[in-house]
This record gives C-alpha cells, structure tokens and sequence, in this order.
C-alpha cells in the first residue's frame, strides 16, 4: 500500500531502486532544504517552555535567559513550583486541551516554543497489567506535544515564523524493552516533529528534535551511568536553535545511535536482547 501511494506522489515520495543514500541531492530536494532550514535568534525572543519546573526545562529556561531571551514562559501544573524569579510562571497541564488554549491565547507573544514536558515508566509492553500506564505516557509524551504545536503555530505565525523544540530521546529510534511506553511515544513524537516540521515550513517555523542519552535529572535518578548535565543539553539547544539545526544530538549514544539506524534490526537489538535475556531469564 505504502509503495502504491508512492508512485501517485513520485514528488512527495519515492521508494524503490531509483533512490539509494549515494545519490545526490537534486536541485529540488536542495531547495527543499534550504525552504525548511531557518534560524531564531535567542536574543529578544519570548520564549515557551513545558516542564521549566526541574531538571531539563528548568536548565533550558535558564539557559535562554542568559543568552539574551526578553522573557521566559515557565509551564508547569504547580506555578509554586517555579522557583526562577525571571522565569514568568504559567500553570498548564499539558494533557488538558482547554489549558493549552488558555494559555496560547494568554501568551501570545510567544516566538520559541519548547516541548520539553514528559514522563516515564519502567514497564515491559506485554507484561503491563493493562495499558493505563501506557496511555498516560503517551498523552503527556505525544499527544500532548501535538497539541502545544497545533495551539502556538499560529502565534508563531503571526511573529514571522519562531521556532519549535521538541524534547525526543535515542529511544525514538531504539525500542528499550523496560521502558516500552517511554519508547512507544517517544518513536511517535519523532514522527509528529518531522511532519510538523514539513507542514509549518510554509510559514517560516524551525522546528527542532532533540536527542539525548541519558541525562542527570530526577527522571533517571537511578540510573548508575553516564548521563550528560542538564546545562551542557540547554546549551546545545540554544546553539542549535540558531543555527537552524533540524536535529540536535547532544550526546555520543545519540551520535552512535542515529548511525546504527542503517543496520539489520538484528545487529541492532542484538546486545539489548542478550541484556533482556539475562535480566528476565529468558
């Protein structure tokens, strides 16, 4: 069925031999490119970010403050919890739809808008007693996501384009067993940036997915190995914001991970099977 709807939209979509990775670019895939690659200045934007309470939000909401951003939305349910003075708080729950509109409507001066709200569960897929756990990662992980998207473009619009960051992981594009819900959105929020990205080029938006390895917040508090600071992961954001990054990979098992796509699926899961095999007796 894919390849059929392929070959009605040859401009849209093409699979088959007549495309391989050596090939170059044409003439049109570059202007393509260059259509969807725009930059936003840090300096003298507003920005928008979900989850600024702790951890990653909280270091990119700094992190935007100190690069020059004339005012910082800091999301969160509990705007108590908001302990930066120069972050303005907002109370959104992400999951709710009449919040995020409230919201849009009562920020909408907004130009950089960060989706960095998120949560995880420590589950296998198929040994869930049900999938209420599932579903909940998936509203706050994915669905949510959307909806902040579809609620601000029009703001972002309206102030000549801005720009969208979406907080991603290496599990969008590796399934992690333990954690199956978490991989499950997170794979479904990578799909969601790149087709939001395509559909908001029109209009000037850059929109950005961020991929990290672990990283040093309360999310992974357990987790003994390397993980990559909070401050070095905003960091990296804001340089990519502008310079038009459509991906930032801030860590090496990003970089690593993205590289190993290519690879026969059973190169890839190879080692996390052995993993899953010893740890669960298989």
């Amino acid at each position: 069925m894919l390849g059929e709807w392929a070959e009605q939209r040859p401009c849209a979509f093409t699979l088959g031999p007549t495309i391989s990775l050596g090939d170059r670019f044409s003439s049109r895939q570059v202007r393509l490119r260059e259509r969807i690659e725009f930059s936003v200045e840090i300096k003298g934007s507003v920005a928008l970010v979900t989850g600024a309470n702790r951890g990653l939000g909280q270091a990119i909401a700094r992190t935007l403050l100190e690069r020059g951003a004339a005012r910082v939305y800091g999301a969160a349910r509990r705007v108590d919890t908001i302990t930066d003075a120069d972050v303005v708080p907002i109370e959104l729950d992400v999951t709710d739809p009449t919040q995020v509109q409230r919201v849009a409507q009562q920020c909408g001066d907004v130009t950089l808008l960060v989706n960095n709200a998120g949560v995880i569960t420590a589950e296998p897929l198929m040994s869930m007693p049900d999938l209420d756990s599932a579903r909940a990662v998936m509203e706050t992980n994915c669905w949510s996501m959307l909806t902040m998207c579809r609620a601000f473009a029009p703001t972002l619009a309206a102030g000549g384009g801005g720009a969208i960051v979406n907080i991603l992981s290496v599990a969008s594009w590796v399934g992690v067993p333990d954690s199956g819900p978490y991989s499950m959105a997170k794979a479904a929020a990578w799909a969601l940036t790149n087709c939001v990205r395509i559909e908001l080029s029109s209009q000037g938006t850059l929109v950005v997915g961020v991929h990290s390895g672990y990283i040093d917040t309360d999310m992974v508090a357990d987790f003994s190995g390397p993980k990559t600071s909070p401050d070095d992961v905003a960091s990296q954001i804001a340089e990519g914001v502008e310079a038009g990054s459509l991906e930032v990979l801030t860590d090496e098992a990003a970089h690593q991970v993205k590289a190993a796509l290519s690879l026969d699926p059973g190169l890839l899961y190879a080692r996390i099977q052995d993993s899953w095999d010893r740890t669960h007796g298989s």
